[in-house]
């Protein structure tokens, strides 16, 4: 077993280099990021385009965020990737509930922005409000097959932003107003929104294909119906601090629903649409390396050599490792693989169907982790 994980760790560790800056280049007008902030699978899931996995029936299918049985015109759909506004000032955020997955990674400052992966957005008149984007974030999102939705960027993500196989949606490009708006309620940068109805519009007048690549097979493993992955071998995690020092979030794990509750700026996270707290059934803490690209403290996160991982769900934690797989090997392309993780006998880790947020954690800040 550990010479398999070694040789896994060897063939994806060929794309370390790429994964701190983006790889390859088209040509395209440079975007210029708004100020940057100053404060301190599954065997059942969804069947791709072609359709070749098998549906639960004529009329549902499974997601691949989720693995719950879902509506096939959603669950074939690619899902949005958004990026939130996740500073004080910016909270409560509205529409956080309805992202099936949602990943934390800190930015510049130490703050933490969000990025909510959106199966089911249809109906959603004010997500946000939306933020820049950072190239870590759009490797994440090119594990789901996602769109990504991004109110401008950090110079060193344009590259990255500029390969054919990323299909993104800008706020300071041609069709920032058809996606995005702003709200009278709040100054900028925190008042910038995307909308079902905008985000639909972007989508078509880029002409980006909507449903799923035909050679996409999920992120997840997910636990079949009617039974669940209760980490029996694990320890216990009723409560869980990521160790982010601005937000200072935690989660806190409750038997009767078997949900972890989030919270961060000394109190409960909520959802501006529904007024109430947001809710996960599994937790991952993703260490990666990191780097710091300048004197201005933007970041850059190696999101393809794999590393240590904690598994969290059914109020247990186990630990394990994560290595991002390469879809085709020929295709020179290694950014549209998958991330998956394993328990640290080698068997890949099998997630509660619902929702999942993940925390990137910087390698060298694991003593600030507290689950107990």
């Amino acid at each position: 077993m550990k010479k398999m994980r070694m040789f896994c760790f060897l063939l994806i560790s060929i794309v370390a280099l790429c994964s701190f800056t983006g790889c390859g280049n088209k040509n395209s007008n440079e975007e210029t990021e708004e100020p940057a902030e100053t404060q301190v699978q599954q065997a059942t899931q969804a069947p791709a385009a072609d359709e070749s996995a098998a549906p639960a029936s004529d009329d549902a299918i499974r997601s691949y965020l989720t693995g719950k049985v879902t509506d096939p015109a959603i669950a074939r759909r690619r899902p949005v990737a958004i990026m939130l506004n996740n500073l004080e000032a910016a909270q409560p955020m509205c529409g956080i509930s309805r992202a099936d997955v949602v990943y934390e990674c800190v930015v510049e400052g130490s703050i933490t922005r969000l990025m909510g992966i959106f199966e089911n957005y249809d109906d959603l008149e004010k997500i946000g409000s939306v933020r820049s984007c950072r190239s870590y974030f759009v490797y994440c999102a090119l594990e789901f097959d996602a769109i990504y939705a991004h109110y401008g960027q950090a110079a060193y993500a344009v590259e990255l932003l500029d390969q054919d196989y990323v299909d993104n949606l800008s706020g300071l490009s041609e069709i920032g107003s058809t996606v995005f708006y702003r709200t009278s309620d709040r100054p900028a940068p925190h008042n910038a929104y995307a909308s079902a109805e905008g985000i639909k519009a972007g989508i078509k007048k880029m002409g980006y294909d909507e449903n799923y690549r035909s050679t996409y097979t999920g992120k997840f493993l997910f636990a079949e119906d009617g039974k669940e992955n209760k980490n029996e071998d694990g320890t216990s995690a009723e409560y869980i601090e990521p160790g982010y020092l601005i937000n200072k979030p935690w989660f806190e794990y409750k038997a009767d629903d078997k949900k972890y509750y989030r919270f961060q700026y000394d109190g409960p996270q909520i959802d501006e649409m529904t007024n109430e707290q947001i809710s996960y059934d599994n937790i991952v803490l993703q260490y990666c390396e990191w780097v710091k690209l300048d004197e201005n403290d933007y970041l850059a996160f190696n999101c393809h050599s794999g590393g240590k991982m904690k598994f969290i769900t059914e109020g247990k934690v186990i630990d394990g490792f994560w290595i991002r797989t390469v879809e085709d090997e020929n295709s020179g392309n290694h950014d549209e693989g998958v991330t998956k993780y394993y328990n640290n006998d080698g068997e890949e880790v099998v997630f509660n169907q619902g929702k999942t947020w993940i925390c990137m954690i910087q390698d060298t800040m694991g003593d600030k982790v507290v689950i107990k």
